[in-house]
C-alpha cells in the first residue's frame, strides 16, 4: 500500500523537477546579448504609428469558444462511434442523450447570435 503512494509521490517530484531543470538549464545556456532592437516589441516588422491598442469584440472569443467546445466534444464521440456495434442499449441511449445536449447547446448559441461573424 505504501509503495503505491511512493510511486505517486515520486511521479509528482519528477513532474515538478523536470520542467524546473529545463528552465534553469535554458536560462544558463541561453545567449545574453541584449540590445535596443532585440528588446523592442515585434509587430509584423513594421513600426507602429499612433495608438496600438485595439479592442476586439467579445463576439470573436465566444465564436472561438463555441467552435472549440463542439470540436472537442466530437472527439469524445469517436470511440463511441467505433464501438457502436458492441454497445448495449444503455450506452446507445447515453450517446443519444450526449448528442441531444450538444444539439441543444448549438441551438442556444445560435439563438443568442454567438455564431454570427459580424
Amino acid at each position: 500500500m505504501l509503495t503505491d503512494w511512493l510511486y505517486i509521490g515520486l511521479f509528482f517530484v519528477i513532474a515538478m523537477l523536470l520542467p524546473a531543470a529545463a528552465i534553469t538549464i535554458a536560462g544558463i545556456l541561453a545567449p545574453k546579448k541584449p540590445n535596443p532592437i532585440k528588446n523592442t516589441t515585434y509587430e509584423c516588422g513594421i513600426e507602429t504609428v499612433g495608438e496600438t491598442w485595439i479592442q476586439f469584440k467579445v463576439q470573436y472569443y465566444i465564436y472561438a469558444l463555441v467552435f472549440l467546445v463542439f470540436d472537442v466534444e466530437t472527439v469524445f464521440l469517436y470511440p463511441w462511434a467505433v464501438a457502436f456495434g458492441q454497445l448495449t442499449l444503455f450506452a446507445v441511449l447515453e450517446g443519444i442523450l450526449f448528442i441531444l445536449i450538444l444539439v441543444s447547446g448549438l441551438i442556444y448559441a445560435w439563438r443568442k447570435g454567438a455564431l454570427q461573424w459580424v
